[in-house]
């Protein structure tokens, strides 16, 4: 009901724009068109690792490795392939919850997805480049330690 509620407020609002400037709109439409052929690429190939990857991995196996009785070994775990990976934020929620159906660990996915998101050691040398060593080295130590801090702070909400 709620996709189909936000695909009919998107059709009414350009509508909408098509009415009050049809060339600007037709501008703005070849730009989103070229932005979404742009990352289709990049995007379907991680869609098809992490299908993959899920397939492969039974829930056995990914509860014993990122599974809550891991602890703390297994936000480690977690921690380092959410800091190296670079996934996109709407591919992060859907596989952090394709993760704790098959037995992931609050506090694992917790500490995964705020790394995945905060922490960029693929980015590191372009950021490093624009904010210098330093700086980059600083907020990812941080976003690294926060991203614990976030997980434990979870991990006793939803017990």
């Amino acid at each position: 009901m709620f996709t189909l509620l936000a695909y009919a407020l998107a059709i009414g609002c350009l509508v909408v724009s098509l009415a009050r400037d049809r060339d600007r709109t037709r501008t703005a439409f070849r730009k989103a068109v070229a932005a979404f052929t742009g990352i289709l690429p990049d995007f379907a190939a991680v869609l098809g690792i992490v299908g993959l990857v899920l397939t492969f991995l039974s829930p056995k196996t990914v509860a014993g490795l990122i599974g809550a009785g891991t602890g703390f070994v297994g936000m480690v775990i977690t921690s380092l392939i959410g800091a190296v990976t670079l996934i996109p934020g709407f591919v992060a929620f859907p596989l952090a919850k394709s993760l704790l159906d098959r037995g992931a660990g609050m506090a694992q996915i917790a500490v995964f997805v705020s790394t995945l998101m905060m922490v960029g050691f693929v980015t590191a040398p372009l950021e490093i480049r624009y904010f210098g060593k330093k700086v980059t080295i600083l907020r990812n130590g941080l976003a690294y330690l926060y991203s614990f801090i976030v997980a434990f702070i979870i991990g006793l909400v939803v017990r």
